[in-house]
């Protein structure tokens, strides 16, 4: 082995100063120009060198002037004397070697600067924003929702994600346009790693909220979970509790996530809150439509909101003391909240009412009387559901809860048949009969988006078809299979002039679109509840237990009931009258749903909900009430 040298050790300082960055360039390069002009200098003076026809230059003169050459090569074009001129022409070429090589560091280390900008890994320094944890493709319309939710407020929302930075800020351009008062601020970095979670600054905000990225669905949770613990468990983090808000895709992985979170989390499990709102909107047309508007910032939403003036007031007497507003129930101090209770349940002093309102900080209590027409108001004893058929056409792993949670719905010894072409589907239908009381499930195999199987299944049987997605293609074919056996079914019902209500679930949000415009009273169901629900949840955590609560059913529920049982048809009556026509029923209007013609697909399928209730109406035959009610 060759023996180290001087040479080697002086080659391998210079090395390592070099690794030092441009500061330690810029160092070498000024040593390097010194270097130069204090020896030509030196040189010019020891040898008595000047221009023609003047004195020699002193020490300090031929510095001066080696300097002046180095830093601007025409500054020699004057000198006279070819003794002078040569050596400053040596100075000169030092210093464009110097001065180029300085350039070329400056530019590179301003072009990194950039590069590492344009990474986005640089710290966030705001305070009370909102934090996005992982990309997913349901990003875009949790941050749509969160700009109306902040209105004309300043806010700002902090995006972590595994993309490129501009990607990301390209992207959210492109589906969402201007931020308005929202600022949007992207960060690339992985979140499950602390020193990339400190980028984002989460002792300082007020919300996060944790996506279920777009990975396989097995690895889905497990990044969620893995974020979690990366949040809760990370030594630096402050001492009180965060507020977070977490996407789930199995429900079976909620108790292990319970477990990390120490109870600083919210849980939004995707699959669960699908199923039980596909369950419960396949039985009623225009449901879906219900949800959305209500888990929507666009129109009027559910708050919670503190009315002492109602202190010691019923629960019936809150119902009639807002024009503008739709109480639907009590939240009781350090209680959960309580939707539709009994009438006479008294609302305490720090008791907070659970309301549908456009903004409820302009919330005013009127405690006079309201008048409504004793006349117009029907006595109509209530009438137990009969059984009926459903037809579940497609299948993915969210189908057996479904099922599961249409066994609560249904009236014993209804049908119901799901048609899929996977074989396990009818192993696992099979399994899951066992396990239900109210009916019997019976699979078929088949493909939902041939039209020979479909009339063969007599379609206009039914009362209600559910779709579903196929989860083992990819969404878009998936979608469109659904849309190829949506339109078989419209044409069904068109020919057979029987009208059952479909239920169609879609993956992306902008294929819903299109057969809604196509025809609007089909009613979709998809992941975009899910970023509905994880947005609301974000700005108000207490919603959890009203939610809950609504999508159980075994508790309170949302239900659209013919107008005739409640008021007499033809009549205009103020909506005083059908609140307090609800109100004899044990039930909480808060809505309408209007069907004149085709006018109700420009109305939000003829949805209305907490209408003015000195409003005067004329319901039809068709015409719905909406209702919170436990039946």
């Amino acid at each position: 082995m060759r023996k180290v040298s001087w040479q080697d050790r002086l080659r391998y300082k210079f090395d390592n100063t070099l690794s030092g960055g441009s500061a330690a360039v810029i160092v070498w390069l000024a040593a390097l120009s010194a270097a130069v002009i204090l020896t030509i200098s030196f040189l010019v003076w020891l040898g008595q060198i000047g221009p023609s026809d003047e004195e020699p230059m002193t020490l300090s003169e031929a510095i001066w002037a080696s300097l002046m050459r180095t830093l601007d090569p025409g500054t020699m074009g004057g000198d006279t004397g070819w003794r002078f001129r040569f050596a400053m022409l040596a100075v000169t070429l030092g210093g464009i070697f110097v001065i180029s090589t300085f350039i070329g560091v400056i530019t590179n280390s301003i072009d990194n600067k950039l590069d590492e900008l344009r990474k986005g890994r640089s710290r966030v320094v705001e305070s009370g924003h909102l934090v996005l944890l992982n990309w997913s493709e349901h990003i875009f319309t949790v941050l749509h929702e969160l700009k109306l939710a902040a209105g004309a407020r300043p806010d700002c929302v902090v995006i972590l994600g595994n993309k490129d930075k501009v990607e990301m800020e390209d992207s959210i351009r492109e589906r969402l346009g201007a931020g308005g008062r929202t600022r949007i601020v992207c960060r690339s970095g992985d979140a499950i790693e602390h020193t990339d979670l400190d980028i984002v600054s989460l002792d300082s905000a007020r919300a996060i909220i944790v996506l279920s990225p777009d990975l396989a669905d097995g690895d889905r949770d497990a990044q969620v979970l893995k974020t979690l613990l990366a949040i809760v468990n990370n030594p630096l983090r402050r001492h009180g509790s965060y507020h977070i808000v977490a996407e789930l895709r199995d429900p079976r992985h909620v108790d292990v996530a319970r477990l990390i979170s120490h109870d600083e989390v919210t849980f939004v499990v995707a699959g669960d809150l699908v199923a039980r709102i596909i369950a419960q909107t396949s039985r009623q047309a225009g449901l879906a439509a219900v949800y959305t508007e209500l888990l929507s910032y666009e129109g009027s939403e559910i708050y919670l909101t503190d009315q002492p003036e109602l202190a010691g007031k019923t629960f019936s007497d809150a119902l009639f003391a807002f024009a503008g507003a739709t109480v639907i129930g009590v939240a009781a101090h350090n209680g959960r909240p309580r939707l539709n209770p009994p009438l006479d349940t008294v609302i305490g002093q720090h008791d907070r009412l659970v309301v549908i309102a456009p903004e409820p900080e302009s919330l005013r209590a009127d405690l006079t009387t309201p008048s409504f027409d004793e006349a117009a108001i029907v006595v109509q004893p209530v009438t137990a559901p009969a059984p009926d058929r459903t037809l579940v056409l497609g299948w993915n792993w969210r189908v057996p809860s479904i099922l599961e949670q249409l066994d609560a719905y249904v009236t014993p010894g209804s049908e119901v048949v799901v048609v899929a072409d996977i074989e396990a589907a009818g192993a696992a239908v099979a399994l899951l009969a066992a396990r239900l009381q109210r009916f019997v499930p019976r699979f078929q195999f088949g493909n939902t988006t041939d039209r020979r199987l479909l009339d063969e299944l007599q379609v206009e049987s039914y009362q209600h078809v559910v779709l579903m997605c196929y989860d083992n293609v990819p969404p878009q074919e998936a979608d469109a299979r659904t849309m190829v056996t949506l339109l078989h079914l419209r044409d069904i019902a068109s020919r057979c002039g029987h009208a059952f209500s479909i239920v169609s679930e879609m993956l992306d949000v902008r294929n819903r679109r299109l057969v809604e415009i196509a025809q609007p009273d089909d009613f979709i169901v998809s992941d975009q509840l899910v970023s509905l629900v994880l947005a609301q949840l974000a700005e108000v955590k207490e919603l959890n237990d009203v939610f809950a609560e609504l999508f159980d059913a075994q508790g309170v529920e949302i239900y659209i009931k013919p107008a005739g049982e409640y008021v007499r048809l033809g009549v205009p009556v103020s909506f005083y009258t059908v609140v307090e026509a609800a109100r004899r029923r044990g039930e909480t209007a808060i809505g309408f749903r209007r069907i004149e013609g085709e006018a109700y697909a420009r109305n939000n399928q003829g949805i209305v909900l907490n209408p003015h209730k000195s409003a005067t109406l004329t319901f039809g035959e068709r015409d719905r009430i909406i209702v919170v009610a436990e039946d």
